[in-house]
């Protein structure tokens, strides 16, 4: 369990940007779940505040989310992320206490 890395990630989308923004992330879960490493990744919408995206995402590794982080699209995105947020990521670390399957 002490290898696993996980996380749950805040996404505050601008109102007029979070139609592009689900659209945009959800083409990348099911490429992001295939992916080498990946645990778990679910992305999941504040029923209160549909501007709210949040992420729960659970990798083998540090070193296996540092390859999906990396890879062109997510670069991409993370360079013109402020274009769709009103304020950057909140992310937390979480200890994994259960292993992930």
């Amino acid at each position: 369990m002490a290898d696993q890395y996980g996380f749950i990630l805040h996404a505050h989308t601008r109102p007029e940007k979070a139609a592009a923004f689900e659209a945009l992330f959800r083409a990348y879960v099911e490429p992001s779940r295939a992916e080498a490493g990946c645990m778990a990744y679910h992305m999941l919408r504040d029923r209160q505040d549909p501007t709210l995206f949040i992420f729960y995402e659970v990798w083998q590794s540090r070193e296996h989310l540092a390859i999906h982080s990396a890879l062109p699209h997510m670069r991409e995105f993370y360079e013109r992320r402020m274009e769709y947020l009103r304020r950057d990521f909140e992310i937390r670390e979480i200890e994994m206490l259960s292993p992930a399957r």
